[in-house]
Parts: structure tokens; C-alpha cells; sequence
């Protein structure tokens, strides 16, 4: 039977043969012309990158807002981008005031909640994984959270534990690209049903147990179940997605992790694997940390991330510590280039991926969490340049992440200590 696409087929169009009828599902030849030639939307994304040593303010934050502003040192490096994303100033958590704040840079919640980080269950969810678990998509992973590790978790699940990152990008980069063996699968397939079967068993007699506990002690056990269950959902994705081939990339696998003193190999590296995780559509949801830079191998660099930040105002440490940092600045302009240089549909990558640039201080030197370097790019917004807030009454946050949550299709109106949505973008 012979059916024309020259015009629209009827919605109740049947095929037939002898007693024998099969209606027809909903193809896109039934739509008018008009909207059988407009593409499917392109997938959301969220990429936040954490840093845990701020950046020196007198170098990053210009003084006038607006589209117009003159370029500071730091944001020089990132020129060529102007337009296409939104620098915050003004902005912070309120109430924060420790050295060690990382546990509550993205999760928002209030402060009196993460200020003993060590007792887990006190923080909320983040909103990496708040947003992977409200995002419908057919993906490899769920969400990744990966990069230099800090001393505080930026990952919190939504019992408050925190969410290890993965440290290595050589071994990340292998399990999202590099196939196994015939042998590998079959061992890795294995694995995955041993690893639901002692779960199940194991789940059915904490049950068990916990009717006999205290309050306390329940809580903890539900602790224990919520990870159970996340690893549940874990491993039947990964055996969902165990037998199908891994996407192809143009792009060498690297043979090992660059070193603390490579700086820009590492960094490089790191964005090179975000961009290509996206690209494959092998996750939708990456938090990457960008911890300590050590010491990186510069000419004239003789202090360390760390101490370099740790300035107490002087100009010789400043300089060592602008160096680490305009290199930051560059490796970031390189990023948002390459994510640019990415079609998709009508747009780009770089258009439909929502980039979070934070850091949990404000200045390192004087331990503060008031006035942030916060820094949005791409995913869609209506970007300002410079936006500028009260710097003595900071706006929360948490107001960004609702803007964030609603412009990848999430519809929240508030999280974390959010008092509104930012409608600044």
C-alpha cells in the first residue's frame, strides 16, 4: 500500500490489509507542513563550576553596570564574550561567615544548617542534584560530579550527604567514551545484577532491624536507605546502558591526569571532557570543581594557590595571586569558545547550557563570604554584563538558582534561602 506524503495524512488513516486493520501512531506527517518542518527543542543543561578561593575583588568587579561597563584585569580575558554573559556583584548566602563554606555554596540553605558540615545530614540538596533529578533525559549518567576535590562537598543529595567527586578526568573521560571488551561488559554486567540482587537483601533486613531502633538511630538508617535507593537507581541506569557503545569523539584520550604544577593542562582538560559530555548528550547535569591550583609551574610564581590568596593586603602576594587567577579567567574564555563553536539547531551549545561560575568567598584573605564573584553565561538568558547589587545588603543567591531552575524548564519559585526569583537575566 502506497501512501503520499504530498499532503498531510488524516489522524484516523488506517492501514490495511485483508481482515486485518493497524492504526497509524502519530507521525509527523499528519502536522500541517508548516510545523513538520520546525526541529525538535534542543536539551537543556547545567554546568556549575565551583571554586573554593574566590577571586580578588579589586581585579574582577567592575564599577559601573550595565552592558557598558570598562573592563577590570581580570575580565579582559573574557571581552570577547561580552554580551553573552552576566557578572553579579552585591550577591552572596546571607548570614555566612566561615573560611570553610564550600557545603553551602550551592544548596543556599541556611547557614545555622552547614556550619558543622562534619555532621552531614544538617545541609540540604544542591542544586546540581536537584535539577538531575527533575530532568527528564534518556542520558548515560544522571548527572556527573567531578573535579579537584575541596575540603567541604559542593554535592549534597537531598538527605543532606554529601556526593563525592570523581577526581580523575582520564578516568572520567574513559567511562564516558572509551568502550570495553567483550569481557569487560560481560564482568561489568555481572556486577551490576550482583550489586542489585546484595542490595535488595541487604535493604529488606535493615528494614527488619529498624523497627527495634530509637529515633536517633532510625534516622541514620534512613540515611543508609536513601543511599541504597540512589544506588539502586544508579545501577539500573548503568545496566540499562551497559551493552550500548559509548559515542565516538575526535579527541585523544589522555594517557594520565596532568599534575598540580600544569594548571592549564588540567584545566584544560577538565572543560575539554564537560564539553564533550554535553555534546554526546551523555548527561545533562555536570558540577565541576575547580579546587586549589597548588602551584602552578609560571615564570615569576613562587607562592601557591593557597598562600597566594591568603595575602593579608600585600601587593607582591596580589600579583602572585593575579597570576593564578587570570589564568582561571583565561581557561574559562577558552571554555565558553568552544562551547560556542558547537552547532546545535539554530543556537549552539554554549546557547542551551546554563554556566555557573561561584565561588563560596568573597575574599580569601579575610576569610569572608559577602559579595561573591558570581558569574552566568550562556543557556538563553537576557544577559547584563554587570549587575549590580547592594554591596552592605547583598541579594541572596539562591535568587540566581530559581532564575537558573526555571530557565532549563524546572518551575520553582524558590530553594535554598531564595527570597524571589532574580529577574535581573
Amino acid at each position: 500500500m502506497h501512501i503520499s506524503l504530498r499532503q498531510p495524512i488524516a489522524r484516523r488513516h488506517f492501514l490495511k490489509a485483508g481482515a486485518v486493520s493497524l492504526a497509524l501512531p502519530a507521525l509527523s506527517a499528519m502536522l500541517p507542513r508548516s510545523l513538520r518542518a520546525e526541529e525538535a527543542p534542543q536539551p537543556k543543561r547545567l554546568l556549575l563550576i565551583g571554586r573554593n578561593l574566590g577571586l580578588h575583588a579589586p581585579f574582577f568587579f567592575p564599577e559601573t553596570a550595565g552592558l557598558q561597563y570598562e573592563s577590570t584585569r581580570y575580565l579582559r580575558h573574557l571581552d570577547e564574550h561580552r554580551g553573552k554573559f552576566t557578572l553579579f556583584s552585591g550577591v552572596s548566602h546571607l548570614n555566612y561567615n566561615n573560611h570553610h563554606s564550600e557545603a553551602g555554596l550551592f544548596t543556599g540553605v541556611h547557614w545555622d544548617r552547614i556550619k558543622e558540615p562534619a555532621k552531614e545530614h544538617h545541609n540540604g540538596i544542591s542544586l546540581d542534584q536537584y535539577a538531575a533529578e527533575r530532568i527528564k533525559a534518556d542520558t548515560r549518567y544522571r548527572n556527573l560530579v567531578i573535579g579537584q576535590p575541596v575540603q567541604w562537598n559542593f554535592s549534597w543529595n537531598e538527605k543532606g550527604v554529601p556526593v563525592p567527586s570523581e577526581r580523575s578526568p582520564s578516568k572520567v573521560f574513559k567511562q564516558l567514551f572509551i568502550n570495553g571488551s567483550p569481557g569487560e561488559v560481560a564482568s561489568e554486567t555481572h556486577r551490576l545484577k550482583t550489586g542489585r540482587s546484595i542490595l535488595d537483601q541487604v535493604g529488606g533486613e535493615a528494614k527488619s532491624f529498624g523497627k527495634k531502633l530509637g529515633a536517633e538511630d532510625r534516622e541514620r538508617l534512613e540515611l543508609m536507605f536513601s543511599s541504597i535507593r540512589e544506588t539502586e537507581q544508579n545501577l539500573l541506569r548503568s545496566e540499562a546502558w551497559v551493552n550500548r557503545p559509548k559515542p565516538s569523539v575526535p579527541y585523544s584520550a589522555p594517557k594520565a591526569d596532568p599534575n598540580n604544577e600544569e594548571l592549564v593542562a588540567r584545566e584544560t582538560l577538565w572543560f575539554d571532557v564537560t564539553r564533550l559530555a554535553f555534546q554526546t548528550d551523555s548527561t545533562r547535569v555536570i558540577l565541576l570543581t575547580m579546587g586549589d591550583a597548588g602551584r602552578p609551574k609560571l615564570e615569576g610564581l613562587n607562592l601557591g594557590h593557597h598562600d597566594a590568596s591568603h595575602h593579608g593586603k600585600d601587593e607582591t602576594k596580589i600579583e602572585q595571586l593575579a597570576m593564578i587567577e587570570e589564568l582561571e579567567l583565561q581557561q574559562l574564555s577558552r571554555f565558553f569558545t568552544t562551547m560556542q563553536q558547537v552547532r546545535e539547531g539554530e543556537g549552539t551549545l554554549f546557547d542551551h547550557t546554563a554556566i555557573l561560575n561561584a565561588s563560596n568567598l568573597g575574599n580569601a584573605s579575610a576569610h569572608t563570604c559577602e559579595n561573591l564573584p558570581i558569574l552566568l553565561a550562556g543557556g538563553g538568558f537576557k544577559h547584563q554584563g554587570h549587575v549590580l547589587k547592594d554591596r552592605k545588603e547583598n541579594m541572596p543567591l539562591s535568587n540566581i538558582y530559581v532564575r537558573m531552575l526555571q530557565q532549563i524548564g524546572i518551575r520553582e519559585n524558590s530553594f535554598g534561602s531564595s527570597t524571589r526569583v532574580a529577574d535581573e537575566v
